[in-house]
């Protein structure tokens, strides 16, 4: 059940990373979807080539999954610059950080995921090293206490955060490029399965992979771990590398991921609001309480797919369903 809840939710296991260095798209030009943000990123790196300049930090913020890690790779492919990466979880200290920023040569990237997550002191540390690229850092205490400073090269920040609410103002400030990633398309998610499947080897029609898209909840990381199951049952059913509609709808109904792309963790949520909570409002902890779920992995990883597509609603009270959940829960009983 556990390896079956994950099919849908985007949260990256260890096969995921596996996977996108072989399926991450190389250059702008590549990439799919986004189309508008994508542009503007592209005026951003034209801009700074011209000045030869490092671009300015950039904030990328939305749901896990929709390729923020895979933009900061691109944006140092196409500075012709190195990227350096690491996550907010992994600094617990100011001086953790030390080595890293003294390390980077001008133009380098320095990538932050899960930037929400850095503490108030590592946040505060960072703050010079942004404006002017220069770190202070005190050894010692009391009266023998000393101010060590250090000047940096000119370097981008690159931070990605699922929930930019929680980024103090003074930091998000900082970021001179602000973008947001929004769900994608069936259209957009179904050209992103045809490429990976190419770089997989293996041979999907377009039907088959406009299907596979349509339950992926909008999220290419999804997508690609669907892909990845239905080659499965291709190649234990038939042998072949080759992937029909036939197969598609046979892996779907194995998995028990449906058309609108809910799992049966996801119809779980929406039956437990309906049914122990006459539909809702519910809090969030109350929730996760009954689910035995951690109240982060519900609020981030869960319910903003369910907000998008239109299954909950977020209330001062608490969570209510909808009527196309009602709906949608009284079908899938049947």
């Amino acid at each position: 059940m556990e390896e079956l809840k994950r099919i849908v939710l985007n949260q990256e296991t260890e096969e995921d990373v596996v996977t996108s260095l072989s399926v991450r798209p190389a250059s702008l030009q590549d990439f799919i979807g986004q189309k508008d943000l994508v542009a503007n990123i592209r005026i951003s790196i034209e801009a700074a080539k011209q000045r030869k300049e490092p671009l300015e930090h950039m904030l990328f913020s939305g749901p896990p999954g929709l390729g923020k890690t895979s933009l900061a790779h691109i944006i140092a492919h196409e500075m012709n610059s190195r990227l350096t990466y690491t996550s907010g979880p992994a600094i617990a200290r100011a001086g953790d950080f030390i080595g890293i920023l003294t390390n980077l040569s001008a133009g380098d990237i320095l990538f932050i995921d899960e930037i929400h997550r850095l503490s108030k002191s590592v946040e505060e540390f960072l703050y010079p090293a942004m404006e002017s690229f220069k770190i202070d850092f005190i050894v010692d205490k009391g009266p023998y206490a000393k101010t060590i400073n250090f000047n940096l090269k000119p370097f981008t920040l690159i931070g990605a955060t699922t929930r930019s609410g929680l980024l103090a103002s003074p930091l998000r400030d900082r970021f001179g490029i602000q973008h947001h990633l929004d769900f994608y398309e069936p259209e957009d998610l179904a050209g992103i399965i045809a490429n990976a499947a190419k770089k997989l080897s293996l041979t999907i029609d377009a039907p088959s992979s406009l299907e596979i898209a349509r339950r992926s909840r909008g999220t290419p990381r999804i997508a690609i771990r669907l892909l990845k199951r239905v080659r499965d049952f291709a190649q234990v059913n038939t042998g072949s590398p080759s992937i029909t509609l036939d197969q598609v709808l046979h892996a779907m109904d194995s998995l028990k991921v449906d058309e609108q792309g809910l799992d049966e963790f996801s119809r779980k949520i929406l039956r437990v609001i309906i049914e122990t909570y006459s539909g809702g409002p519910v809090g969030v902890e109350a929730l996760a309480a009954t689910l035995n779920e951690e109240v982060d992995t519900l609020v981030d990883v869960v319910e903003p797919y369910l907000l998008k597509a239109g299954f909950l609603r977020r209330t001062s009270r608490g969570r209510e369903v909808t009527d196309k959940a009602r709906k949608h829960i009284s079908c899938s009983k049947k």
